[in-house]
């Protein structure tokens, strides 16, 4: 099962290694010079000044964004573990104090509920009443 601390942690990893291999690119390009490694382009000299400038936007891109994911992330609510329910009434303790689904749900998520009723609810409490299939 992923935790929500394995998820952030996952994205974290991969954002980290993204800006790795993009740091890469920049470098390798101007020490290996990849148009003329590669395409036999013209020799180009290193240009350390660009490498540096380059790189420094990269980091603060990475850090930026990695910031910004961890951030956002935190937010997120997830349903965790066991959640002790009762089997006759569906009310949930939480903390020695039991609530109804209804209000745990609204408690520990940013979900909104909305009440109807289930086909087989409505031909049990409304038997005299048109059970029509919307």
């Amino acid at each position: 099962m992923i935790t929500k601390r394995k998820l952030i942690s996952h994205l974290a990893e991969f954002q980290f290694m993204g800006y790795l291999i993009l740091m890469f690119l920049i470098v390798g390009d101007e020490v290996y010079d990849f148009p003329h490694t590669v395409f036999n382009q013209m020799a180009t000299p290193i240009n350390w000044a660009e490498v540096a400038i380059e790189a420094g936007y990269i980091l603060v891109l990475g850090l930026l964004s990695i910031g910004s994911t961890y951030l956002l992330m935190r937010r997120v609510r997830f349903f965790e573990g066991y959640v002790p329910i009762c089997s006759y009434c569906k009310k949930i303790r939480d903390d020695q104090r039991w609530m109804s689904l209804e209000e745990y749900v609204t408690n520990h998520s940013e979900a909104m509920l909305s009440h109807g009723i289930c086909p087989d609810c409505k031909k049990e409490h409304f038997p005299g009443i048109s059970h029509s299939s919307q």
